[in-house]
C-alpha cells in the first residue's frame, strides 16, 4: 500500500494522534504540489497583459490608458464571467477525483467548453462595440476611440480564456497541473520575445504588441489540447462524448453562481476604474488606477494559487469524505498564503515607486502611483487571506453564499465609500482606492466568518448528494456508444 493510499484510509482518531509538524509538513507539500504550478500559471498568464501594457506604455500615453481601461474594465468583465462559470468545473472534478469517479472528470470538462463557449459568444457584442459603449458612459473621446480599436484584438483572447481556464481546473484537480505551469511559463516566454520582436525591433506598434499577446497565448492551449488529447492521463479523458450534453441544467445553475460569486469581485475594480475616467485628467487618472491594479493584480495571481490548491484540497478531502481533513487543510494554506502576503506588503512598501517606472516614463503618473502606495500595500496584505476563503467555498460548492457576502461588501458598503470620498470629499484616486479596500476588509471579515460556521459534515454528505445526481455509468459498451470520434 502506497502513501497516498494509507492517507485515503487515515482514521479520525489516528489523524488527532499524528504529530502536528508531521501533519503541517505532510498538507503543505500537497498544498504546494498544486499551489506552485497554479502559481506560476497564473502569474505567468497575468503576465502576459502586464508585458502588453508595458510596451504599449513606452508608445504612448494614449495607448497606455486605452488598453488600461479596456484591461480594466471589458477583459475584467469577461474574465470574471469565465473564471466564474469555470469554478464549477473545479468544484466538481475535485470532488469526483477525491471519490474516484475519475471518467466523469472528462465529462465535466466538456460540459464546461460548451457552458463556457455559449457564454463568451454572447459577450461578443461587448468587444465589437466598445467605442459606442465607452461614449455611452461618458468616457473621454480619444480613449474611447483608442479603446475600441484595442477591443477587436481581444477577440480571439475571449476563446483563449474558454479553453485555458477549464482545462487548468481540470487538471489541477487530479494534481497534474505541472504540465500547466511549463506550457503558460513558455508562453510568457514567447510572449516576451514576440513583443520586443514586433515593437521595438520591427516597430509594429499597438498591432505587434496585440499579435504577440494572441500568438503566445494560443500556444498555451495548442499544447494543453496535444497534452489531454495524446492521452497522457486516460483514466479522466475517454474521448469527446455525447454524455456531455445530458444533465447540462445543474451544471449551468451551478456555473451561474460561480460566475456570479467571482464576477462581483472583479467587476468591483472595473467600475471604480469607470469612475476614475471622470476625474479631472482623466488619461493620468486611468493610467495611475490601472497601473496600481495590475501590481496588485500580479501578487492576487500568486495568491490565486492557494486559491486553487485550497479549492482542491477542498474538494478532494469532501469527496474522499474526510471532514477532518478538509478543516485542517484550510488552515495550512490559511497560514502558507499570509506569510507571503506579509513579504509582499513590505516589498511594497518600500519599491512602490520604483514598480511604477516599469510602465511608465511619465512623472505625473509615477507620483499618482506613489500617493496610493501604502493603500495599495494593505490590498496586497488582504490579498493573502480572501482569496483562499473563497477556494475554500468553492472546493465546498457554497458560491451561492460568498455571491451574496461579495454584493454586500463591494456594492453596499466599499462603492458608495469610494464614490464619497473620490468626489464629494475630493480625495480623487486616493478616495476611489480607500473604498476599494474598505469592501475587501468587509469581505475577508464575513468570509472568515462564514468559513468558520461551515458544517464540514453536512458538506462530505452535499458533496456526495452532488456527485451521485451528475454521475453517468462507465462501461466499455456505453462508452463506445457514446463516442462521438
Amino acid at each position: 500500500m502506497d502513501n497516498s493510499t494509507e492517507e485515503r484510509l487515515l482514521l479520525p482518531d489516528e489523524f488527532d494522534r499524528a504529530d502536528l509538524k508531521k501533519r503541517v509538513w505532510n498538507e503543505s507539500k500537497k498544498l504546494w504540489r498544486i499551489a506552485f504550478p497554479g502559481i506560476v500559471a497564473r502569474v505567468t498568464s497575468f503576465g502576459m497583459i502586464v508585458v502588453t501594457q508595458l510596451f504599449l506604455g513606452h508608445i504612448s500615453e494614449l495607448d497606455l490608458a486605452a488598453f488600461g481601461l479596456q484591461q480594466s474594465i471589458l477583459l475584467r468583465f469577461v474574465n470574471g464571467i469565465l473564471i466564474g462559470m469555470s469554478s464549477a468545473t473545479e468544484t466538481l472534478c475535485g470532488q469526483a477525483y477525491g471519490a474516484g469517479h475519475y471518467h466523469m472528470m472528462g465529462i465535466y470538462l466538456q460540459r464546461s467548453w460548451i457552458i463556457d463557449g455559449v457564454t463568451a459568444t454572447i459577450l461578443l457584442p461587448l468587444f465589437i462595440f466598445t467605442t459606442p459603449i465607452l461614449r455611452l458612459i461618458g468616457q473621454e473621446e480619444s480613449i474611447a476611440i483608442e479603446a475600441g480599436k484595442i477591443s477587436l484584438w481581444f477577440i480571439p483572447v475571449l476563446y483563449y480564456f474558454v479553453f485555458s481556464l477549464t482545462i487548468q481546473m481540470y487538471l489541477q484537480a487530479q494534481q497534474k497541473n505541472k504540465i500547466v505551469g511549463w506550457f503558460s511559463a513558455s508562453s510568457f516566454l514567447l510572449h516576451v520575445l514576440l513583443s520586443w520582436l514586433f515593437v521595438i525591433k520591427l516597430g509594429f506598434g499597438l498591432p505587434g504588441a496585440m499579435s504577440a499577446f494572441i500568438l503566445s497565448s494560443w500556444f498555451l492551449v495548442i499544447g494543453e489540447f496535444v497534452y489531454i488529447f495524446g492521452g497522457w492521463w486516460p483514466q479522466t479523458w475517454k474521448a469527446l462524448t455525447k454524455a456531455a450534453f445530458a444533465d447540462m441544467l445543474p451544471l449551468v445553475k451551478l456555473s451561474i453562481s460561480s460566475g456570479v460569486m467571482t464576477c462581483l469581485e472583479l467587476w468591483y475594480s472595473s467600475i471604480l476604474v469607470v469612475l476614475a475616467g471622470y476625474m479631472k485628467n482623466a488619461t493620468i487618472a486611468i493610467s495611475a488606477f490601472s497601473i496600481c491594479l495590475n501590481i496588485n493584480g500580479w501578487e492576487f495571481m500568486i495568491c490565486l494559487g492557494f486559491l486553487g490548491s485550497s479549492c482542491v484540497r477542498i474538494s478532494n478531502e469532501l469527496g474522499m469524505g474526510n471532514a477532518k481533513a478538509a478543516k485542517f487543510s484550510i488552515k495550512v494554506a490559511l497560514g502558507t498564503s499570509i506569510i507571503i502576503g506579509i513579504i509582499f506588503w513590505i516589498l511594497c512598501l518600500i519599491f512602490s515607486r520604483e514598480i511604477s517606472y516599469l510602465f511608465t516614463s511619465s512623472e505625473e503618473v509615477a507620483e499618482s502611483v506613489s500617493r496610493l502606495h501604502v493603500l495599495l500595500a494593505f490590498s496586497m496584505l488582504l490579498n493573502s487571506i480572501y482569496p483562499v476563503l473563497s477556494g475554500v467555498a468553492v472546493g465546498a460548492g457554497v458560491q451561492s453564499m460568498v455571491a451574496f457576502v461579495n454584493l454586500g461588501s463591494y456594492y453596499a458598503i466599499g462603492m458608495p465609500i469610494g464614490i464619497l470620498l473620490g468626489y464629494v470629499a475630493h480625495f480623487q484616486v486616493t478616495g476611489l482606492w480607500i473604498g476599494l479596500l474598505s469592501g475587501v476588509v468587509v469581505q475577508t471579515l464575513l468570509l472568515s466568518y462564514l468559513t468558520w460556521k461551515i458544517d464540514w459534515n453536512e458538506q462530505v454528505n452535499k458533496a456526495s448528494e452532488r456527485l451521485g445526481r451528475f454521475f453517468v455509468e462507465s462501461t466499455k459498451g456505453s462508452e463506445e456508444s457514446s463516442n462521438l470520434s
